[in-house]
């Protein structure tokens, strides 16, 4: 059976420094996200999530969580992941 991934809207409001990590993470940028709902209104607290798709800060983006969003390797530490960049939203 495949992983259920689930999608959720955010921003992204910082970046993560970390020298020492686990080597699964080597090559991925790690940021500081806020979710958001429909009205781009913050909800929730701060998580951290591996970007696959080379977002900014300040930038909306799409957020997948699960086993499903470690598409490139079987064997990487992560479990939320940014997936995609928001251009525009029709609510």
């Amino acid at each position: 059976m495949k992983g259920v991934i689930v999608i959720y809207m955010g921003k992204v409001i910082g970046n993560v420094i970390a020298t020492r990590k686990d080597t699964s993470l080597v090559g991925y940028k790690l940021m500081v996200i806020q979710r958001i709902d429909s009205k781009m209104q913050h909800v929730g607290s701060e998580e951290v999530a591996a970007d696959y798709v080379g977002a900014g800060i300040g930038e909306y983006v799409l957020i997948g969580t699960g086993s499903s969003v470690r598409v490139s390797k079987k064997d990487v530490a992560v479990d939320r992941a940014i997936i995609g960049i928001i251009d525009t939203m029709d609510v």
